[in-house]
């Protein structure tokens, strides 16, 4: 009896990573085993950058923030704890689009807090 060979199912393996390693600098786009290990690597730091975007994306939000609020004589930890006792629930998120694309609107948000 013929040995029997799964070809198909090989070949579909190794396209599979080497579909993944496109873009990829030198042998590691198109030798199976170094791109395997590069793609191996990306999919790591692909998934620990999915959580590390959220921390880096509040940061900016924080940061636009108080840049905004500094003209009108607050800081950021001031606004944020006047938002708080006026009982104004809106998030960094909409905050900082507010101050980016919205200044009069924001304006009047801070107008509200600090009278």
């Amino acid at each position: 009896m013929p040995r029997s060979v799964n070809s198909v199912a090989a070949r579909q393996r190794r396209k599979k990573i080497l579909k993944r390693a496109r873009g990829f600098y030198g042998a590691r786009k198109n030798v199976f085993t170094v791109a395997k290990n590069a793609v191996e690597r990306a999919m790591k730091y692909a998934t620990r950058d999915r959580r590390t975007k959220k921390r880096l994306y509040r940061s900016i939000w924080i940061q636009r923030i108080n840049a905004a609020v500094r003209p009108y004589g607050l800081s950021y930890s001031k606004f944020i704890d006047l938002l708080n006792k006026n009982n104004i629930d809106l998030n960094r998120k909409v905050l900082a689009d507010l101050a980016l694309n919205n200044p009069n609107a924001f304006k009047a948000i801070v107008d509200t807090v600090h009278k």
